[in-house]
């Protein structure tokens, strides 16, 4: 039998699916869970281990926690309404650092519209698992199956920031607003619940793994493929300059490494323009289209995304 680290992330959820049972009107397989008519839940861990590059803070790590979680309640287009912070801690960590942690947490959930409803602690490894409940007052929820041929494809901000972050501290590099953008991810709840409140979004996803998981999800689960200008990508600051010192190729950057908690959506090309006056700040990187691509492939500027490449 293989170790889960032989199965990898993506393939033990998708084998998690083939025996649980669903529960919900939306289940496994999108941003969060829809229970009951509004109620909107999705849970996320993050460790010291994983989730805590040189010079974050114990407070930002909160944030961070917190975020992740809010990020996915935006992809829904949910209004938060509370949050659940398990904490597992080193026994020999200073309180310090866990009042740091948990004060992130809580302005993060301020940020949002919400406050903290409950959690736990333990001691452990240094583990924050997160559960944020939100609510669609009376909205559609957004999904990641919906998107037609024609539609537009589009972001809500920029990309590449985190991993131009990454990289400044890899290499000794100052970049202030990168590493930002790094440690403190900025959940898009109010664009998410503006986008579901639109009636033209046809699909939404969070951008939490990255610009490239993110349009071949769509693809997979609306059975459509995606036309991507790299040209229209808007780039974080340094995604460039720390492409360039790093030697590695921007579009891998900007496709492939994650920590953007922007929104992918996808919208009805006749209709979209509603989101200007609706005062929702968003960037077009490419269409939908009714091909079936299995594999992802540049030509030029352009790279054609589509289902079951995912």
């Amino acid at each position: 039998m293989p170790r889960i680290s032989e199965i990898g992330e993506r393939a033990l959820i998708e084998d998690f699916m083939t025996f649980i049972r669903p529960e919900g009107l939306i289940g496994p397989g999108d941003d969060a869970a829809v229970l009951g008519k509004d109620t909107v839940v999705t849970t996320d861990i993050v460790t010291f281990d994983r989730h805590f590059p040189a010079g974050m803070s114990y407070e930002q790590f909160g944030w961070y926690a917190a975020a992740v979680n809010f990020s996915d309640l935006a992809a829904m287009g949910a209004r938060p309404t509370g949050f659940l912070a398990a904490l597992a801690l080193p026994p020999d960590l200073e309180a310090q650092a866990a009042y740091d942690i948990m004060s992130g947490i809580d302005q993060c959930c301020e940020f949002c519209g919400t406050g903290i409803a409950g959690g736990d602690t333990k001691f452990g490894s240094g583990i924050v698992a997160g559960t944020a409940i939100g609510s669609m007052d009376g909205r559609k929820p957004m999904t990641r199956s919906g998107a037609n041929p024609g539609d537009i494809v589009a972001v809500t901000g920029p990309i590449g920031g985190p991993a131009a972050g990454f990289l400044s501290l890899e290499l000794g590099v100052e970049m202030e607003d990168a590493r930002q953008s790094l440690y403190v991810p900025v959940p898009r709840v109010a664009e998410g619940m503006a986008l579901a409140s639109s009636g033209v979004v046809t699909s939404c996803m969070d951008l939490s793994d990255g610009l490239g998981t993110a349009l071949n999800g769509i693809c997979s689960h609306s059975h459509v493929g995606i036309d991507v200008e790299f040209d229209f990508i808007p780039r974080g600051e340094g995604v460039e300059e720390m492409a360039q010192a790093s030697g590695r190729d921007v579009q891998d950057l900007l496709l492939y490494w994650g920590g953007e908690y922007e929104l992918l959506f996808t919208a009805d090309k006749d209709r979209f323009r509603k989101l200007y006056e609706m005062e929702v700040e968003f960037s077009i990187i490419g269409m939908v289209h009714d091909g079936d691509h299995p594999d992802l492939i540049r030509e030029g500027s352009r790279s054609r995304i589509g289902h079951g490449s995912y």
